[in-house]
């Protein structure tokens, strides 16, 4: 490859020759910089035509704009690629702190320091880890992708960023609103079969599926004879409007076994769905979900976050809907109930994520083990 080195204007200056365009050899020239003399110049020289040839296009970082790049990314990618509950979470970290952090920067400007004291910042102002996580993982992602396939910088700078340590501490009962026995007999007592929640709040809490998984059930997934619920379906707001999605994961996905407690519950309410019906004449709104209201509307997650208040304003319960699949976990791990089948119920990838979820068990739990080996060992003397 050609090229040289020249003096100009008190500065030493390189240049070498690229590939052809339309036929016609281009040349780029760039300001040796840190050279004083010629021999230093042609070294810079060296290093640019090994960095060129090595890398093609990653040589020169482009000029692009932190937020125009990451405005590019999302478009491009996050609302092609990902759904539509983390497209909307994305697109407020976007648009609420990192175009507000460093915006107006070059992509190529970003560096390690500026990146890590924006996550530092983040965590005096009170963000938690897991809100930072979410933050290094959308940067990480994003200037990943502009190393490559988009081939606008040299390297990614997050790699090097890590998310401040936090006190960690253990969860415990009253962090996930797990239910007392007594407190569940008084939300039952309260809550009467012609309750909007009353059937969500017994599907959620007799197999721990999440509120989006409730108002998103249909009765072609519930199989009363075989006493089953297949949960391959959410709900979620979009543009104003629920509609199905696809659940949070692959293993979300999946056949939940229900008891006679659940099925004579629904049952019930299904004969009741079909009196609406006859009741509500055309004014009924016909549909195969099994949450709905009286006259056939469906159930949705809003609205069972306003029956959750209720429930907390009018019996001082520290409550929320997601208390109920807390609280089936924690019922089942107290009774022994097998961990892999626990975390196949809630949809959990790993074993782990539930183990972590439900730490605040784990003494109690060593306490039960003791007491089984206790009592073999009772058997023996």
């Amino acid at each position: 490859m050609k090229g040289g080195v020249r003096k100009r204007s008190g500065s030493w200056y390189y240049y070498f020759d690229l590939g052809l365009v339309d036929g016609k050899r281009k040349k780029i020239e760039r300001k040796a910089t840190g050279a004083s003399s010629k021999a230093e110049a042609e070294q810079v020289l060296r290093r640019a035509i090994t960095e060129y040839e090595n890398a093609g296009s990653i040589y020169e970082p482009s000029e692009k704009t932190v937020q125009d790049y990451m405005n590019f990314w999302f478009n491009e990618y996050v609302m092609v690629n990902l759904k539509y509950n983390t497209q909307e979470n994305y697109k407020g970290i976007i648009n609420n702190h990192i175009n507000p952090a460093f915006g107006k920067y070059k992509l190529k400007s970003l560096k390690p320091d500026i990146l890590q004291k924006f996550f530092n910042d983040k965590k005096r102002e009170g963000l938690s880890r897991k809100t930072l996580t979410v933050f290094h993982t959308v940067l990480n992602n994003a200037i990943k992708q502009a190393v490559y396939p988009y081939k606008l910088i040299n390297e990614n700078p997050m790699q090097y960023v890590k998310i401040p340590s936090y006190e960690r501490k253990k969860t415990t009962e009253s962090d996930l609103k797990i239910l007392s026995m007594e407190s569940i007999k008084k939300i039952n007592n309260y809550l009467t079969e012609e309750n909007t929640f009353y059937i969500p709040f017994h599907i959620g809490l007799n197999t721990g599926m999440r509120v989006s998984e409730v108002c998103g059930l249909t009765w072609d997934c519930v199989d009363l004879v075989n006493q089953t619920i297949k949960v391959e379906k959410i709900v979620i707001c979009k543009d104003q409007k629920w509609v199905f999605s696809t659940p949070k994961t692959s293993s979300s996905y999946r056949t939940i076994s229900i008891g006679d407690t659940l099925t004579n519950t629904l049952k019930k309410h299904r004969t009741r769905q079909k009196q609406n019906k006859l009741k509500y004449g055309e004014f009924y709104h016909p549909s195969e979900f099994v949450c709905t209201k009286e006259n056939g509307e469906p159930v949705t997650p809003a609205s069972c976050k306003w029956s959750g208040r209720n429930i907390r304003v009018k019996l001082e319960i520290d409550f929320n809907f997601h208390s109920l699949r807390h609280t089936h976990s924690t019922l089942l791990l107290e009774q022994g109930a097998p961990l892999k089948d626990i975390q196949a119920r809630l949809g959990h990838s790993r074993s782990s994520i539930t183990i972590d979820t439900y730490s605040h068990l784990t003494e109690k739990m060593k306490n039960q083990t003791v007491d089984i080996f206790e009592r073999i060992m009772n058997d023996v003397k």
